[in-house]
């Protein structure tokens, strides 16, 4: 019969899971009161069981977690289950002295009566460790302790140690990490905030758990003082006060010993099994299934270890067979060899069909795609994006084998479209036989622009190469910006992290370079087709703005070239409107795009600022000698087809070399290149420097925002 719901469909339970913040102080509250008050037998005994069945879930969920922070409340559950324990342990001492003299009626179990002054677990636990040997017993319970805090306690706060200062040595490289995810889509404002969070309570996580070992240590000392003292102190209450012989079958010593080994052995073993699931949580890396998938999926998947050990196992065999070993135990080492032998069969035939699978899979589509009509007008076509990888990279591409390359172009658009305010074409994909299997190129209108190689199912570790030497793997520079890493298998991420790397995925690496590719190559992707469609945009909601602009003062390829210019520059264009505004006032004045692009450079001055401006809301800038702002606007020559700089070319290379100059020394310092000009100059120092220096920055004066303050910190000059 199914319990009944509340009111409104749900459970009773679910809703007293409402009041667990009372639910826990109630518990603190009681635990406290156990010091103190004396416990009925019964009652202690159920305290004892929900202590042990405790201590079982515990383990049983750090079995099932795929993270460590999922279980995160874990060093704070554990200090309540360490001060619950010794609570036990109080209330059982104070039961045993005061009435571990009283016993049942005798039975066959117990001939001269159970001492139940403490209840019936901790007695009954006691018989069964002593086992008819006090000496024993004693000795099992002592062999526990020290296993216990010698072993599994120190094991696990030594990791929880140099997981702690590790996890906080790589908190630079991975909140690196996530700036690059954010800054190249892969990841939006939200996911970087969660993930931020993520690395500050590891690092809590793993600094709670450190000093969460210390209790678990001082509890199991606490019970070897605890189980002293009620032998002895029974022992002396038992003969003085009770008047009960010193040994003997149901003798102070019998009595005394059995109860204080039995209430040590059932306070114990939940601490066992605390320590040993604070171990597992603490040497617990993060993985997408729990502890006994990722078992069964990593020994399986080296179905040549398995008969290796089965080798191994009839060769222990073989040489106890020739040294005379009972034939049982020969038998037992021949069956373990020979179940591994059968298990590594199977899974190398199993791995061998999978692999074949996938070739006739693949094969079949090959014979798909060539029967059908090739389309002679598609051919013609030119694709603004298109990705071409080489066969070892179609699994990241292909919609059959998950595509993970596919989702992440979604988000580089929608990055893109945020961040410059075009929208990007769609990216085709093609596999091309002719390049490596691991390569991949990146073409704009079919030229290549880009290329590069990842390893599929490894991961990108990038840092100094200092510390990249102590990581084993195929070294490699990074695609996009040409900073050195190696390749590493998944195993090695941890040790990567440690040492403070930035770490990528092969979908991470090629996603990062293309959206790289389509910020350099954002004006070539703005066609009139495109800007027609922002345009149209806008005039759903500003159709005088767009009527004032087009086409009654400018045509829309003009509108297109001022658009063109912004985006080359990197300047967003998503307050189309303010532009088609600032367009419509100084029309009259010139119809010049490059005019016209500084008109509305200067409107979109509190944008340019915000991107280049640090946190104190200053702009670090190196500035033009007057002498050289002076020459460059003398060479300046303007005429009905635009604007041209007719510098003599020794003059020219000299600037170039005095700028090289200044940007090597900001680039050596950490600061982005940003070149102030005065306005007159700008356009054309930017024709200039765009070949040898195409990331530097410049802005004019005018383009300085107010309440932006702007910091010299060098100059440039002959």
């Amino acid at each position: 019969m199914s319990a009944q719901s509340a009111p409104g469909g749900e459970h009773p339970f679910l809703r007293l899971l409402k009041y667990s913040d009372v639910g826990i102080a109630i518990v603190v509250i009681g635990i406290v009161s156990m010091l103190i008050i004396p416990l009925p037998p019964m009652l202690l005994d159920i305290f004892l069981a929900f202590n042990l069945a405790t201590a079982v879930i515990t383990v049983l969920i750090s079995i099932y977690i795929e993270e460590p922070l999922q279980f995160a409340v874990f060093p704070t559950a554990l200090l309540v289950a360490t001060l619950f324990r010794l609570a036990l342990d109080v209330s059982a001492t104070r039961m045993v002295l005061l009435y571990g003299n009283l016993r049942s009626p005798p039975s066959p179990a117990w001939p001269d009566g159970m001492p139940i002054g403490a209840g019936h677990l901790i007695p009954i636990f006691g018989k069964v460790a002593v086992g008819g040997n006090l000496i024993v017993g004693f000795i099992m319970f002592i062999i526990l302790i020290i296993i216990q805090i010698m072993v599994i306690t120190n094991g696990a706060e030594r990791i929880a140690q140099v997981a702690a200062r590790f996890t906080l040595d790589a908190m630079p490289g991975k909140q690196m990490a996530i700036d690059a995810d954010l800054h190249s889509g892969i990841i939006d404002a939200e996911t970087a905030k969660k993930k931020r969070k993520d690395i500050e309570r590891e690092a809590d996580f793993y600094g709670a758990m450190d000093g969460a070992g210390k209790f678990v240590k001082g509890d199991a000392m606490a019970a070897v003082v605890i189980m002293i003292v009620n032998v002895v102190g029974g022992i002396l209450i038992g003969v003085l006060y009770h008047g009960m012989p010193a040994t003997g079958p149901g003798g102070a010593l019998n009595t005394y010993a059995i109860l204080s080994i039995g209430n040590g052995l059932i306070t114990t073993l939940p601490a066992f099994l605390m320590s040993t699931a604070m171990g597992m949580v603490v040497s617990r890396a993060a993985s997408e299934s729990n502890l006994g998938s990722d078992i069964v999926q990593q020994v399986t998947a080296q179905p040549g270890a398995l008969k290796m050990a089965a080798a191994f196992m009839g060769l222990l065999g073989t040489m106890g067979l020739l040294a005379g070993m009972p034939l049982p135990l020969d038998l037992t080492f021949f069956g373990i060899g020979g179940s591994l032998f059968f298990i590594g069969t199977v899974l190398d035939k199993k791995k061998v069909e999978v692999t074949q699978v996938a070739a006739q899979v693949q094969d079949q589509q090959k014979k798909a795609d060539t029967k059908k009509p090739e389309s002679v007008v598609q051919l013609m076509q030119v694709d603004p994006i298109s990705l071409e990888v080489g066969r070892g990279l179609l699994s990241l591409v292909d919609p059959n084998q998950g595509a993970k390359l596919l989702d992440r172009v979604t988000s580089i658009r929608r990055h893109i479209a945020l961040e410059l305010g075009i929208v990007v074409p769609g990216v085709r994909f093609r596999d091309n036989l002719q390049l490596k299997p691991n390569a991949y190129v990146i073409k704009i209108k079919e030229i290549e622009v880009a290329q590069g190689e990842v390893q599929v199912n490894q991961f990108l570790a990038i840092g100094p190469e200092e510390k990249l030497k102590n990581l084993r793997g195929t070294k490699t520079v990074d695609p996009t910006y040409g900073m050195p890493g190696v390749w590493i298998s998944p195993e090695q991420r941890g040790d990567a992290e440690r040492l403070g790397c930035m770490i990528f995925d092969p979908v991470s690496v090629v996603a990062t370079q293309l959206t790289e590719v389509v910020r350099t190559h954002a004006n070539e992707l703005l066609g009139r087709q495109e800007v027609q469609a922002l345009v149209d945009t806008v005039k759903k909601t500003h159709p005088a703005v767009v009527k004032e602009v087009i086409p009654d003062a400018l045509s829309l390829g003009e509108v297109q070239k001022v658009l063109q210019n912004l985006v080359k520059e990197r300047v967003s264009i998503r307050d189309l409107v303010s532009i088609l505004e600032t367009m419509a006032d100084h029309v009259h004045m010139t119809k010049d795009p490059e005019m016209l692009t500084e008109f509305c450079r200067v409107a979109l001055s509190r944008v340019i600022c915000k991107e280049y401006s640090n946190n104190e809301g200053t702009i670090n800038v190196i500035t033009l000698d007057p002498q050289i702002e002076q020459l460059v606007q003398s060479a300046i020559q303007r005429t009905d087809m635009g604007s041209f700089l007719t510098l003599d070319p020794n003059v020219g290379q000299e600037i170039l070399q005095a700028i090289s100059q200044q940007v090597n020394t900001l680039q050596e310092r950490g600061l982005q290149p940003i070149l102030l000009v005065a306005p007159q100059v700008r356009p054309a120092l930017r024709k200039l420097t765009e070949r040898s220096f195409p990331n530097l920055v410049i802005l004019s004066w005018n383009e300085i925002a107010p309440k932006v303050n702007v910091n010299s910190v060098g100059m440039v000059a002959f």
